[in-house]
């Protein structure tokens, strides 16, 4: 047997715990939520089971949720309530999750953290929020992580939210390592999608200037989605896990909670994110609005902010690129420029009279706060030409790039391509001739997936 055979043997070798107990969080949840959970539809227990599995997969390098899913057939997890808390049992889950036969204080949190996200969501938000109107999903998403304890009084301003690819060089994580550090060291704390890659490299080096400093608040925050979580599964630094319902929430979360955005190099997610958040600032509600939006590489890859700024440039227009700023290779410049732009954050929040925690003040359209669903009839929908207004284009974008992402590695993508085939992407010439270029820059250089052995674009370009 190969090295490589071995380790995949390894990652399905599965073992069982019962009665674990909540470590920090979960001691109020009553009889009637967790009763309420496990006699919930079939939808919402299939989404614990698989939101479960995932964190208990935490540090194996598998961004397919159909392998996941066949990987551990027999995997179960049951939920007990009890008057101390509830308590779960498990079954045939991963071996790695484990120590000696004790599950890992990390994992069992996240596990946890789990449970609370789909009993909140699953009992608060359905019907009592009206997710038809802009401030209504605010305050949905505001009271998840209020909830999840994410949100809390009395601290700071001092988060800075770094997006990434999952997939990247090690030159590259490296990078986001030595970015990350130089954040701690200035105090700094960090927020990411919580997996692999630039999402765990700064939270890695931050833990270490944070150490140095000797710091008593240390918060790596780990926001996900049901859709994305195994692909993307908590790293083992994450200390503070939440998940939202959707990719549009999650998205807000992250703007809502930043001080400052670094954005390192990635695939498709790392474009969705950053049109995500030009397509907020370039909105004429905010603007004034003072938001840090930093674009962050090594040397090596300097090319990758080059062709996304020349991307922005021809599809958006110059105007776009004001408000984000390029800085290469120097991990010092940056945490530098990040702890200016969370200073200024600081002061204009403080003459507003605003919240630290949370930036009720941003504008958020409201077609960047409703979900998009990415079936083939939405994704050739796109109006992608340049008589849309920018901000709109920029928006529409985002939609097309989120697809991409589906496509790749949620489950529901996965099935419409492997049904239906590639989603087919229309508009302008120009547009599509830049889209299909950025595009095939990433998966030159393997920035789609982790295993690139039988990769196949889920798109087709059609000008």
């Amino acid at each position: 047997m190969s090295y490589d055979e071995m380790s995949v043997a390894l990652k399905q070798e599965t073992t069982s715990r019962e009665n674990l107990r909540p470590m920090r969080t979960l001691n109020l949840l009553s009889y009637r939520e967790i009763q309420s959970l496990m006699s919930a539809n079939e939808e919402v227990r299939s989404l614990f089971r698989l939101c479960a599995l995932a964190v208990l997969n935490s540090g194996n390098e598998v961004d397919d949720v159909s392998s996941l899913i066949e990987s551990y057939p027999d995997f179960e997890i049951d939920v007990k309530p009890q008057s101390r808390g509830p308590i779960m049992d498990v079954r045939n889950a991963p071996i790695s999750a484990f120590v000696d036969g004790n599950m890992i204080r990390g994992i069992q949190e996240h596990l946890f953290s789990v449970l609370r996200d789909v009993v909140y969501v699953n009992n608060a938000l359905n019907g009592f929020y009206d997710l038809d109107s802009r401030r209504g999903v605010t305050e949905a998403v505001f009271d998840i992580l209020r909830n999840a304890n994410i949100v809390q009084p009395n601290l700071k301003p001092d988060l800075v939210v770094c997006w990434g690819g999952h997939s990247i060089g090690r030159n590259e994580y490296d990078f986001t390592k030595e970015v990350g550090y130089q954040l701690g060291l200035r105090g700094l704390n960090i927020a990411t999608g919580c997996g692999p890659g630039a999402m765990k490299g700064p939270m890695k080096g931050a833990a270490i200037g944070h150490s140095k400093q000797q710091l008593a608040l240390r918060r790596y925050i780990g926001i996900t989605e049901p859709g994305i979580i195994a692909a993307e599964a908590p790293n083992a630094i994450v200390n503070e896990l939440v998940i939202l319902p959707d990719i549009e929430k999650r998205l807000e979360a992250f703007v809502r909670l930043a001080h400052c955005i670094v954005v390192f190099p990635g695939g498709a997610g790392t474009a969705e994110e950053l049109l995500y958040i030009l397509s907020i600032l370039m909105h004429e509600r905010n603007a004034g609005h003072p938001f840090g939006l930093i674009l962050a590489s090594p040397e090596s890859s300097s090319e990758y902010f080059e062709e996304i700024d020349a991307f922005i440039r021809a599809t958006l227009g110059d105007e776009a690129t004001e408000y984000y700023e390029i800085i290469t290779g120097d991990a010092v410049a940056i945490a530098r420029r990040a702890r200016a732009h969370v200073d200024k954050q600081r002061k204009h929040r403080l003459s507003l009279g605003a919240s630290y925690g949370f930036n009720w003040e941003l504008y958020i359209p409201s077609d960047l706060q409703a979900p998009f669903i990415p079936s083939h009839e939405n994704m050739a929908g796109l109006r992608l030409d340049s008589t849309v207004p920018a901000q709109q284009l920029a928006s529409n974008l985002r939609k097309a790039f989120s697809g991409i992402v589906a496509g790749n590695v949620k489950a529901q993508g996965v099935a419409q391509i492997k049904a239906h085939g590639p989603f087919q992407i229309k508009g302008e010439p120009q547009i599509m001739h830049r889209m299909e270029s950025l595009l095939a820059s990433f998966v030159e250089q393997k920035r789609m997936k982790i295993d690139y052995s039988n990769y196949t674009p889920c798109w087709e370009i059609v000008s």
